[in-house]
């Protein structure tokens, strides 16, 4: 159904590329919802058949088929608010990239620790509830082992004794 030519656009209608691109978006975040695990998905509150559509996708065939299935999950996106769940899949994204953090944080420090004799010094500053002695003896025995070539069994209890302190420090 097109416009005839005659008449003037409204102005504040979106324009063809606007709702392709809205469309494309949506379509973008079904393909997003097709990722989730299901106990992700029973945490958003979605309507029945939109549900039922991303569970029959694993049903669906190859290629074609699954292209148009998503397609209907697109379609199916345009009656739905999708911020909230574009929201908490922010969220479960953001807390993902905190997670990752923390983990390369502790695996700096183990690694200064390991190298430098001054970063246990400073990782104290840092937490200075942690165990100094215990962490003392963990590094001498990861050097140790290294040096004799051994499984690194104390630099991982090492780590894990690091990561799990950071894991206790509040985010800001």
């Amino acid at each position: 159904m097109s416009r005839p030519k005659n008449l003037p656009r409204d102005e504040n209608a979106p324009s063809k590329t606007q709702i392709k691109k809205q469309m494309l978006d949506l379509q973008e975040l079904g393909e997003t919802l097709t990722t989730l695990s299901n106990e992700q998905l029973d945490q958003l509150d979605l309507p029945e058949i939109l549900r039922d559509a991303l569970d029959e996708l694993a049903r669906v065939g190859k290629h074609e088929a699954t292209r148009r299935h998503m397609q209907f999950i697109g379609k199916l996106m345009r009656n739905i608010d999708p911020e909230p769940i574009r929201a908490q899949i922010e969220r479960w994204e953001s807390g993902t990239r905190a997670n990752k953090a923390i983990f390369k944080s502790a695996e700096r420090w183990r690694e200064r620790m390991l190298a430098e004799e001054g970063a246990l010094g400073e990782y104290m500053v840092v937490q200075p509830d942690a165990d100094r002695v215990m962490l003392a003896e963990l590094i001498a025995k990861a050097r140790k082992e290294a040096a004799a070539g051994q499984a690194p069994a104390s630099s991982r209890k090492l780590f894990r004794e690091i990561h799990q302190r950071l894991m206790k420090l509040p985010t800001s």
